[in-house]
C-alpha cells in the first residue's frame, strides 16, 4: 500500500534516515485507522470501544480549527508507521489556544525513536499555528508513553483514578501539559 508524497503538495516537515514526518493526506487515513484500530481492540490507550469509520478520519483531517493537526511518519515506501494529532481541548472560545493531543505508532516500530521525532513535529506545528497549550492524557499504565512525554518537554499536572472502564477494569488517567508559547 505504498504511496508517494510528491503525489501531494503536503511537504515534509522534518526527515529522519528512514523516516520522514509530513502532513497527513486523505490516503494515509486507512493506514491511521489500521494503527488506532489496533488499539481500540488491544489496549486503553485509547478509551474507544469501538473503531471509528474513516469519515471520522476524515474529519480529524479536515480540523475545525487552525490548531487542529494530523501528521503522519512513514517509511521509506510511503506507508504510515505512526500519526499524531491535535484537537479542540474544550469547546468554549477561552480555550481555543490550547488543544489535546495524541500520538499513535504502530507496534513494530514502537521504542525505535519514531515518537521523539513525530511528536515534536506536531509540537512545532501546533507553536507556528498560534497553539499556546498542548494537553495529553495518558491512561495507566503505559510508562512508554509516561517516558515519551516527559522527554517531548511535558509535565505532570494531574491524575484522575478509576476515570475510564474498559477490558473489565477501571483505568486511571496522567494529565501532561506543555506550554507552547
Amino acid at each position: 500500500m505504498s504511496r508517494k508524497s510528491a503525489q501531494t503538495s503536503a511537504q515534509p516537515t522534518r526527515v529522519s534516515p528512514g523516516v520522514t514526518i509530513r502532513p497527513a493526506v486523505e490516503e494515509d487515513l486507512p493506514d491511521i485507522a489500521t494503527i488506532y484500530n489496533h488499539e481500540v481492540a488491544n489496549s486503553h490507550a485509547t478509551f474507544d470501544l469501538d473503531p471509528p469509520t474513516l469519515a471520522y478520519w476524515r474529519k480529524r483531517l479536515a480540523g475545525a480549527h487552525e490548531g487542529d493537526h494530523l501528521l503522519v511518519a512513514v517509511d521509506t515506501d510511503d506507508d504510515v508507521v505512526g500519526y499524531a494529532y491535535s484537537w479542540s481541548y474544550r469547546p468554549r472560545p477561552a480555550y481555543d489556544t490550547t488543544r489535546e493531543t495524541s500520538i499513535y505508532l504502530d507496534p513494530s516500530v514502537r521504542g525505535l525513536g519514531i515518537g521523539r521525532l513525530l511528536y515534536p513535529a506536531l509540537l512545532d506545528t501546533m507553536a507556528a499555528s498560534g497553539v499556546h497549550t498542548a494537553v495529553a492524557l495518558v491512561a495507566l499504565p503505559n510508562p512508554g508513553s509516561e517516558r515519551l512525554h516527559l522527554a517531548c518537554g511535558f509535565e505532570q499536572v494531574g491524575m484522575m483514578r478509576e476515570v475510564g472502564y474498559k477490558f473489565d477494569q477501571w483505568v486511571d488517567v496522567k494529565w501532561y501539559q506543555k506550554l507552547l508559547g
